[in-house]
């Protein structure tokens, strides 16, 4: 395999939190269904849907695109048997991939007090 694409988002938590705050319907606009019980699972803590967010933004960097042609509902971040994140890609999201031969993403993320960061990897035949 050759390495596509690397991409890295970092952001507030704050950000996230006040967002939250606002308008909880946000998640339905970010996040999956299967996203969404990944995030119940931990609560719906402000780190860690900061941190799959900025997985999104990571993983739709490493392959050159930021959002343009799919929802970012597509880009699915979940977690494997180990609770390591996995990208799970749907829709237009998993056709763009198909395109481009881009057959794995493998992603990490991390946060501090503050901030959520996460780094991308796109792989491809």
């Amino acid at each position: 395999m050759d390495i596509y694409g690397i991409g890295t988002d970092i952001i507030e938590i704050e950000r996230i939190k006040n967002s939250l705050n606002k308008n909880l319907r946000l998640l339905d606009k970010m996040f999956s269904t299967d996203e969404l019980v990944v995030l119940k699972e931990k609560n719906y803590k402000a780190e860690s849907v900061a941190g799959n967010f900025s997985a999104k933004e990571a993983v739709v960097k490493s392959v050159g695109t930021g959002l343009r042609g799919f929802n970012l509902r597509d880009v699915q971040i979940l977690r494997n048997d180990l609770n390591m994140p996995i990208v799970v890609p749907a829709g237009k999201f998993r056709d763009f991939l198909e395109e481009i031969d881009v057959v794995d993403i493998k992603v990490t993320i991390s946060h501090s007090k503050k901030y959520a960061t996460a780094t991308a990897i796109a792989l491809r035949k």
